[in-house]
């Protein structure tokens, strides 16, 4: 059996997660799983749903009190992505529709479009290629036979 330090949160303690339901003073919501840190604090951590102010909402995981893992953010706008999060960013594999009907599905780093994708316009049609930032040289219209 471990000896627990004053004042510090054990690896079990850490480990184990709470279901809580919390308004920040700005008017967020978070509903889900939490836990205790090595600093004493709560963070959020495992599944929840965070709802700003604004009306932005995240579903998904969470971990070290930051978006990580696969999850879905809304906009009030309609535009929605679907995918995963690294450290509140859009990074690794997902899908970002615009509130326009426009369509990316491919790769991600820091919320940037990075790497292969394929870019569905506004008239149905599928570009695909490897995208930049804003940039996308070289695309190539995918044609449905």
């Amino acid at each position: 059996m471990s000896e627990k330090k004053k004042g510090k949160v054990t690896e079990s303690e850490e480990e184990r997660n709470l279901q809580v339901s919390y308004i920040f003073p700005n008017g967020d919501r978070y509903e889900g799983e939490c836990c205790g840190s090595t600093e004493g604090v709560v963070v959020r951590r495992g599944m929840g749903k965070h709802t700003s102010a604004s009306g932005v909402t995240y579903t998904g995981e969470w971990h070290d009190d930051k978006m990580n893992g696969r999850g879905t953010l809304e906009h009030p706008s309609g535009a929605l992505y679907e995918g995963d999060f690294k450290d509140n960013m859009y990074h690794g594999t997902g899908t970002y529709s615009f509130s326009d009907g426009t369509k990316y599905c491919g790769s991600f780093s820091k919320n940037r479009l990075e790497g292969d994708g394929e870019f569905t316009d506004s008239q149905g049609l599928v570009w695909i290629g490897g995208f930049h930032n804003k940039a996308a040289p070289g695309l190539k219209l995918k044609l449905s036979m």
